[in-house]
């Protein structure tokens, strides 16, 4: 039986997000893309991956939600 790594999930405010990809730099599991389709400020959010990205899902470690600089992010632990 394999053991599921997801323990957590974010939610980003797409027009509180000002494109500067910080939380996408720190995600030890890859799990948060950019947008592609701009916010009404003119820039490309980051958004949380629709799918597990290589078998790993969000930790809920929180590390996009400390660096973000907008307190855009939202962090969810299950």
């Amino acid at each position: 039986m394999s053991k599921k790594t997801e323990k957590g999930r974010i939610t980003i405010d797409r027009e509180r997000c000002k494109g500067c990809y910080l939380c996408i730099s720190v995600c030890p599991n890859q799990v948060i893309k950019i947008s592609r389709s701009l916010n009404q400020q003119g820039y490309y959010p980051a958004e949380p991956e629709d799918k597990v990205n290589n078998g790993k899902g969000c930790t809920g470690c929180a590390m996009c939600a400390l660096i973000c600089p907008d307190i855009a992010i939202e962090v969810y632990r299950e």
